[in-house]
Parts: structure tokens; sequence; C-alpha cells
């Protein structure tokens, strides 16, 4: 949604073709909090964010329970020479939970864990 950032038309354009393709996105709580984050100062987006995250049929939001965050705690301990956030983390034991094999991420680290197809 920010026009300025580098990956703004790859994002839209991979975006649309997931769409067209009636891909659903998985997305953590974690994830919502980033990107609430990243729109704070825009009280429109920000807004569009928790209306989206809530209402929009193409989004599914997966909470990460207590065994997930176990089991991320135990990831970030098993790979101390990457720097996982813990948000990226939970997202790949989240993606493991549910058996998903794509990940829809400019974030390297998802490519660095080399479990999944990443997109774009």
């Amino acid at each position: 949604r920010d026009a300025r950032e580098p990956w703004h038309g790859r994002a839209r354009e991979a975006a649309a073709e997931l769409l067209r393709q009636r891909t659903q996105f998985v997305f953590t709580t974690l994830i919502l909090a980033e990107t609430y984050a990243y729109f704070s100062r825009s009280p429109a987006i920000r807004i569009q964010v928790l209306d989206d995250a809530q209402h929009n049929p193409v989004l599914v939001w997966e909470p990460v329970g207590p065994a997930d965050e176990v089991e991320t705690a135990r990831l970030l301990r098993q790979h101390p020479d990457k720097a996982y956030s813990f948000c990226d983390a939970a997202s790949f034991v989240v993606m493991q939970r549910l058996g998903l094999t794509r990940a829809a991420a400019f974030d390297e680290h998802f490519r660095q864990f080399g479990q999944f197809d990443v997109l774009p």
C-alpha cells in the first residue's frame, strides 16, 4: 500500500496474480501487529488493515497458540546463526503446522529457512 517502497510494483503484481488464482493468504496476529505498526502514522490505512484482517474473505487470520510459541523459541535456539525475528520464526512454525508450502514475502529469511517456495 506504499508506492514509495522499492518492491511495491512487484508486490502489486504478485498479489494480483495470486488473487486470480483464488489463493487465500494466511497471516498471524504477529504479522498483523507488524503491518499495523508499519502503517500506524496513516489513520485511514491502519484502519483498512484492521478491516481487511477481519472481513476480507481472501485473508485467513491464524492465531499463534502457546504450543506455537514454544516451538518458535525452540526453532530460534536451533538456528543461532540466523537473524530470524520472533515473528518470522512464528510464521515458519504456523506454516509447518498448517502444511503450507508457499510464502508471499520479501523477507530474505523465508528463503534462508529453505522449507517454502517464496513468492514473488
